[in-house]
């Protein structure tokens, strides 16, 4: 969990959740013993130092998860080895994977890889299946890191279940509703209903504004709604033929060729000064897209921006990661143990209060941290039951090995679409040949 919440690159800042204080007795009660005798990395005075491989911002540093391991293991030490983007991070591990070397303790995966993972290496991975609780984590999450043998190649941190992100002051200006329920009540209908609420806001919308930020960031959240993606069961491509892509695309258009939208690449830098100047009345928004709208848009707008529930009644996930034990590790008994705490509801809390990253973890959910968790910046949003009640709708979503290749793709031509007027039909063919040439 980072900074760029993309299969590209993880991207994430740390966002102040308001809760009640995780007590250090629920991080006790899920401590880890000593060391095991079928682990190869102790020294002479049985000490072992862990090491976990990440990208990206995974919040146990900003947490204290590590020293309160050691504390709770005096004779265990964890190191984290961060590389900043998932996009270098990756090559990286395959190399690794491939060669045999430099494989860390334990390594992070980001959910737009796991299916390649589950498919190609999940031989090289322990299995997790019998030493994790893996019936804790919402249903969908354990499926996703199943290989078909049953074993379970990774132990799930975060999911991104999607709300709507709004700046209440552009809403007041142009003569919408700033109430949450009111603006959730005006898109209970599905996507359509936002853009007609879109249409809305263009109508009196302060100069120089737009109704959102980005249409590719709509058209993930619509395909991320809907079981049927961009590979169906068996592992084929269905992409070009698939309801739930025909579906964005067309809405991602019309976004597009009504002006309701900035444009804007999500990330960089005219996206992060359209945030701090306040020309982007809304922003789809998955749990960690709260702390890049708070950390962008500054002091300045603070109260300014609220958060309601994502248009329909089916959710979609955007986002999230695994913890993984490689088998070729000298710590494989001490690094499944330390996967364990990690992903246990009171360190999933934990790291939610700290960096605002939504856990896997059911068992947090009714936890103090989460359940009562408010968003001071977002006009005190209850973040807690907003992100729950969306993980309870997310579909069961069948995922390919090439998701992030083809959702990048045509990411990349509905910002076309945007910034340079291309046509949908030759965007549409753009996207086409460049994930066929990617994907064989």
């Amino acid at each position: 969990m980072r900074i760029t919440r993309s299969v590209a690159g993880r991207r994430r800042r740390t966002v102040f959740v308001a809760t009640t204080g995780l007590t250090v007795t629920a991080l006790l009660l899920t401590g880890c013993g000593g060391s095991s005798d079928s682990d190869k990395g102790a020294d002479a005075d049985g000490n072992i130092t862990l090491t976990v491989a990440d990208f990206g911002q995974f919040g146990y540093k900003e947490a204290g998860l590590f020293e309160k391991y050691h504390e709770l293991n005096p004779k265990i030490t964890v190191k984290e080895d961060t590389t900043a983007e998932e996009k270098n991070y990756y090559p990286k591990l395959l190399q690794q994977l491939n060669s045999g070397s430099g494989l860390a303790d334990v390594q992070g995966i980001e959910v737009g890889r796991i299916k390649e993972i589950v498919d190609t290496k999940a031989d090289s991975f322990a299995d997790l299946s019998k030493t994790i609780g893996v019936d804790e984590w919402v249903s969908w999450k354990a499926k996703q890191a199943t290989a078909p043998n049953g074993a379970v190649i990774g132990a799930g941190t975060d999911i991104g279940p999607m709300s709507l992100c709004y700046n209440r002051e552009l809403f007041e200006k142009a003569g919408l509703p700033t109430d949450r329920a009111e603006v959730a009540k005006l898109t209970e209908g599905g996507w359509e209903d936002f853009l007609a609420l879109g249409e809305q806001y263009k109508k009196k919308a302060p100069e120089g504004t737009y109704f959102m930020d980005s249409a590719s960031a709509m058209f993930n959240a619509v395909v991320s709604s809907s079981a049927e993606q961009y590979y169906d069961a068996s592992g084929k491509p269905i992409y070009e033929k698939s309801a739930s892509v025909e579906k964005g695309w067309k809405l991602a258009a019309e976004a597009a060729s009504k002006k309701l939208t900035q444009g804007l690449a999500q990330f960089e830098d005219q996206w992060q000064a359209a945030l701090r100047k306040s020309t982007v009345a809304t922003v789809v928004c998955p749990a960690w897209m709260a702390g890049q709208i708070s950390t962008y848009a500054g002091d300045a707008n603070k109260g300014k921006w609220d958060i309601t529930s994502a248009p329909g009644d089916t959710s979609a996930n955007w986002g999230g990661s695994f913890l993984a034990v490689p088998k070729s590790g000298k710590n494989v008994a001490e690094a499944t143990k330390l996967v364990k705490w990690l992903t246990a509801p009171a360190q999933q809390a934990a790291v939610f209060k700290a960096i605002g990253v939504f856990p896997s973890n059911q068992g947090a959910y009714d936890l103090p941290d989460v359940k009562n968790a408010t968003l001071p910046y977002f006009n005190n949003a209850p973040i807690g039951q907003i992100y729950a009640d969306g993980a309870k709708s997310i579909p069961e979503a069948v995922l390919g090995p090439k998701d992030g290749v083809i959702k990048d793709s045509i990411s990349t031509q509905i910002n076309n679409m945007e910034q340079r007027g291309t046509s949908p039909d030759d965007a549409w063919d753009a996207a086409v040949r460049t994930i066929d040439k990617a994907i064989g």
